[in-house]
């Protein structure tokens, strides 16, 4: 049996990229579980929307397991099986926050690269850990350098995804119902005083005020921790605002990849959607942030280095035109090139380490990777009256 270890939305989606891959073999049977997570709010609703039961965390930590398949670090020591932790997002960005547990003189490094997410009380907890790039375990050599022989590099799932749909990139602007000659601007947003979201204050009178006519179209992508954290009514109270402006605010189960894909202009932080940006044709425009949660050789600052930023002091659609005009082709493949060493690979290389870990051999097969699907038009995402989400 494998147990599928869940903390948050954000780690559900990417653990769903994993569990897929395994969820056909008759010789395998996937137990889901909930860890207690501070932004736990809105698990058991995904995994219910999948059509997935999950036991409560007591009984799976009671219950021995051939391997467990985990995200986040939180509680993971105490299962009685081995664990692959998995990496998330768009390489390894945000430096460890809780500095109280470093030694005199010890490097803050990303959470996924830290010891204090790696080890507990000196013992190293994954017996695998997967990463996206070659880069990651030059970093892990330096930051815990026990970890090293259970590392494996394999990829980046969204990295895949979104390369197999820019072909498709009419269809999802259809689909969003993106009428021929208007632009799509996809605000997106990481979680944090520091992110877009946490700076709205700023930004939302411009969006809500400056941009001409018919000739924009907005999808604002907000971390699920913002949902998680502070409710959906709540955020979608915040953003009631955007009611009768069309704003669409793409909720957190759904799939971003697509609007990212249909994007003519990216206005965005240092989270990892910002980044999975560079991948696509559109412009970007970064709002302002603290470098100081930013990892120097993470693909935010990569893109921080080169890329336009968003001023509150001029008007926001000659900032776009700007932007627009001084997008090149291939402008940011730099930072495209730094979220995965294996572009392409990420389900043939992870279905290989999950099988290695439970000592059977793989299907004779390649892995089944769904393609993305055409989104729902924008609207259905707008915000309606009663600060809900529209259906």
């Amino acid at each position: 049996m494998v147990l599928v270890v869940v903390h948050t939305v954000t780690f559900a989606q990417r653990l769903r990229e994993v569990f897929e891959l395994l969820e056909t073999d008759l010789r395998i049977q996937l137990v889901f579980t909930i860890a207690p997570h501070a932004f736990g709010n809105g698990v058991a609703e995904f995994l219910q929307s999948l059509g997935i039961t999950a036991v409560p965390w007591d009984e799976a930590l009671r219950a021995e397991f051939d391997l467990a398949l985990a995200a986040g670090s939180r509680g993971v020591h105490e299962l009685r099986a081995p664990v692959v932790r998995i990496s998330h997002g768009a390489g390894q960005i945000k430096l460890l926050t809780d500095v109280s547990t470093l030694a005199p003189g010890e490097r803050r490094s990303p959470g996924m690269l830290s010891r204090q997410h790696l080890l507990h009380e000196g013992r190293l907890v994954p017996s695998a850990i997967v990463y996206a790039h070659d880069r990651e375990l030059e970093e892990l050599a330096l930051s815990c350098p026990e970890a090293l022989p259970v590392a494996h590099v394999v990829g980046d799932p969204c990295v895949d995804r979104i390369m197999a749909g820019r072909p498709r990139r009419d269809s999802h602007r259809r689909a969003l119902g993106i009428e021929d000659g208007q632009r799509l601007v996809a605000v997106t947003s990481t979680w944090g005083p520091a992110s877009t979201f946490g700076r709205l204050d700023a930004l939302l009178p411009q969006l809500l005020g400056r941009l001409p006519g018919d000739g924009y179209r907005v999808a604002m992508l907000v971390h699920p921790n913002v949902f998680a954290g502070h409710g959906t009514r709540q955020v979608h109270g915040w953003l009631s605002s955007c009611q009768s402006r069309g704003i669409a605010v793409v909720p957190p189960e759904a799939d971003w990849q697509a609007v990212l894909i249909a994007a003519d202009v990216i206005i965005g932080d240092h989270g990892s959607l910002t980044a999975y940006g560079t991948l696509t044709d559109a412009a970007m425009l970064l709002t302002a942030g603290s470098r100081r949660e930013v990892s120097a050789s993470s693909p935010a600052a990569l893109l921080s280095a080169v890329a336009p930023v968003l001023s509150p002091v001029y008007p926001l659609a000659e900032q776009l035109e700007y932007a627009a005009q001084l997008h090149r082709p291939g402008q940011y493949d730099h930072v495209a090139a730094s979220l995965s060493s294996a572009p392409g690979q990420f389900h043939r290389r992870m279905r290989s380490v999950v099988y290695r870990m439970l000592g059977l051999g793989e299907p004779a097969r390649a892995p089944f990777v769904a393609p993305l699907p055409l989104p729902p038009s924008l609207t259905r995402w707008q915000i309606s009256t009663g600060c809900g989400a529209a259906l």
